[in-house]
């Protein structure tokens, strides 16, 4: 369910799968946690429980379930195409309804396991939680989303009377069925506006101003918790003509970690690339990808440009690494260790133009760490700027064997040939 809607956003950054790459820090939750926050908003959610082991299963069918018959078990791993996924000891599906008494069963053949799917890439990610889920009886599924959109520079309900499915294909096959509407950020969500979104989700049996009042708690939720996104797919109606969230993804701004302090106390680092949480720690923006060649630069746009330029010259970026204007020596010391912690790493290029950010300094940090890292690979740097004379001569007088490069394009060219060797 956890697709994105780039298609559907005139201009919108895509929120996940192929694009989960992108320069971006957003705060995602596991299933379970949106639930509950969306259950504190007054929102309807299946009644659900997460658990983290057998004998928690085993407590939970007892006290939370005494009266179901059948229960859905959900893997939590914070990726997308969960219910198709494979698991690497072999069990299919990352979501399963089953017979209250094999709740438990299915349950431990998920826990501890690493779950692959469309999303994960063949890494796969581990699931250390499951949520146990009341089965509802569904009528009717449609899709719900609120996102930003830079064209109306606010956020954006989308609303689909089919759900369930992949809202793209939807959209490519029936894009009238897509009710877009614009909220003004100053004046709220009115009742007109929560009228439309509900007229394009064309609920059959719940209840016209309860869905309205839904709509608006939702809206609420999204704007007080600063999300980025929050999607349900399906938002459904019960054959006690409830409207229900069963399903939800819920994104949030990192730049509003200092007043959601609750919300992002929720991070789960365990489904987070290892690299990017040290980087973190280390207060150093760092994006992990997939190529060989890793980049050390000063300033978001330099780094780009270096990423873009080592492409120009047949080679992969494995990361965006901007160590930022006022970095110190042991940040640049723990720069190194997470590029040389990346086993597809087969050349380092250090970027550096010195404004605020001192070339003496990077050379000094780049001496220390080779001290405290095994520098099993190819090393181009390229400085310019503030105290680069004192910065060249740290590195020759280190004995360390470095190729230096005079410009960036020399310094791109020389990465891409120390990688292929």
């Amino acid at each position: 369910m956890r697709g994105s809607l780039g298609k559907l956003v005139a201009g919108s950054l895509s929120l996940a799968g192929r694009w989960q790459k992108q320069q971006l820090r957003r705060l995602n939750v596991h299933e379970y946690q949106g639930a509950e926050l969306m259950s504190k908003y007054g929102v309807n959610v299946p009644k659900g429980v997460a658990v983290s082991s057998v004998e928690e299963v085993k407590e939970a069918v007892i006290s939370v379930f005494p009266n179901e018959k059948e229960i859905v078990v959900k893997s939590q791993i914070l990726a997308g195409g969960r219910g198709l996924g494979t698991f690497k000891s072999g069990l299919q599906g990352g979501v399963h309804i089953v017979k209250t008494e094999e709740v438990t069963d299915i349950a431990g053949k998920m826990l501890g396991q690493i779950l692959v799917t469309k999303q994960t890439g063949p890494q796969g990610k581990i699931v250390s939680k499951v949520y146990l889920c009341q089965k509802l009886s569904l009528v009717n599924e449609m899709y719900f989303a609120i996102t930003l959109d830079r064209k109306t520079a606010g956020p954006l309900i989308i609303a689909c009377r089919k759900g369930g499915t992949s809202i793209e294909d939807l959209a490519e096959k029936f894009p009238d069925m897509i009710i877009k509407v614009p909220i003004d950020v100053f004046k709220g969500i009115t009742d007109e506006d929560a009228a439309k979104v509900v007229d394009g989700l064309a609920p059959k049996v719940a209840d016209r101003s309860a869905s309205i009042e839904q709509v608006k708690k939702l809206y609420q939720l999204f704007c007080e918790c600063d999300c980025t996104l929050l999607e349900i797919n399906p938002i459904a109606e019960t054959s006690d003509n409830q409207l229900v969230a069963a399903d939800a993804k819920l994104n949030f701004d990192d730049n509003a970690a200092f007043r959601q302090k609750e919300i992002f106390a929720l991070r789960d680092p365990s489904q987070e690339d290892p690299r990017e949480v040290d980087a973190a720690k280390a207060d150093l923006n760092y994006i992990g990808l997939d190529g060989e060649i890793g980049c050390m630069v000063n300033g978001a746009g330099l780094a780009m440009a270096t990423m873009d330029i080592i492409k120009l010259h047949g080679g992969t970026p494995a990361n965006f690494l901007d160590v930022g204007g006022n970095a110190s020596e042991s940040q640049v010391v723990e720069a190194f260790k997470i590029l040389t912690s990346d086993d597809k790493v087969k050349a380092i290029l250090v970027n550096i133009f010195g404004g605020i950010m001192k070339c003496d300094v990077i050379a000094s940090g780049i001496v220390n760490a080779a001290k405290h890292v095994a520098l099993k690979v190819p090393v181009v740097v390229r400085l310019e700027g503030t105290n680069v004379d004192q910065g060249k001569r740290i590195l020759k007088e280190s004995g360390m064997t470095l190729i230096t490069a005079e410009d960036l394009d020399d310094a791109a060219e020389k990465a891409v040939k120390a990688a292929a060797h």
